[in-house]
Order: structure tokens, then sequence, then C-alpha cells
């Protein structure tokens, strides 16, 4: 049985030009293109960091 891969992702894919990061789930393009490639590890820290990003998004007025 295959298991699903985790994922922050929303289905809301805009990526803000300052930062970079999806408005959507916070990562960076990069991360979203080789989040298949990430190991779990790897995964689990990038999904640790993107409360602080969507943070930042919604500081700097970016997000509702």
């Amino acid at each position: 049985m295959h298991t699903p891969i985790k994922t922050p992702c929303v289905k809301v894919c805009v990526v803000d030009g300052q930062t970079g990061n999806c408005l959507g789930c916070g990562r960076t393009l990069g991360e979203i293109a080789r989040w298949a490639r990430f190991s779990d590890d790897e995964r689990d820290r990038v999904m640790a960091a993107l409360p602080a990003r969507i943070d930042v998004l919604k500081a700097a007025g970016k997000l509702g």
C-alpha cells in the first residue's frame, strides 16, 4: 500500500513576488518543486517553519 506524502498545500497556489513564498502554504517554489523528493525529516523541518512564514506574510498585509 502506498502512503500519501504529507503536504501543507491548501490549493491556493500564488507566490508572493517579494518573499518568494506561496501565499497558501508558505513554501518556496524550490520547496514545492522538490517536495516529493524530500525525506520525511526535510518535509517536517519545512512544515515546522511555515507558521512563522505565514505570520510574516500576514504582518506584511499579504494575507487577510
